[in-house]
């Protein structure tokens, strides 16, 4: 275990929550470029639906969808992150623990 290890993945997962909470504001900055191209097409069907009078309830469920999706996914990388974190800890204390019952005290 290393310190800059951990401090590293402290900021990958500060960053992630960042993501993931802009996301849940529904902001687009965090999407990936297909989540982006997905919102945007159905943003412009949906518009071109309303100006023609249409309902645009479809375009809405797939927008939810898209949304829902990404917030799946960066709580998947957070749960990642956060698992890999704590295998360091664990791995760093087993060290430790093991080197202190080696010495002479």
């Amino acid at each position: 275990m290393r310190n800059a290890d951990i401090r590293r993945l402290d900021r990958a997962i500060q960053a992630t929550t960042k993501k993931l909470e802009a996301v849940r504001r529904g902001e687009w900055w965090p999407l990936t470029g297909s989540e982006r191209r997905a919102m945007a097409r159905a943003l412009a069907v949906g518009g071109y639906k309303v100006a023609r009078g249409r309902s645009a309830g479809r375009e809405e469920r797939r927008m939810d969808v898209t949304g829902n999706s990404a917030e799946t996914r960066l709580n998947a990388e957070l749960t990642a992150l956060h698992a890999e974190r704590q295998r360091l800890m664990t791995e760093g204390a087993r060290a430790k623990a093991a080197k202190k019952s080696s010495g002479w005290w």
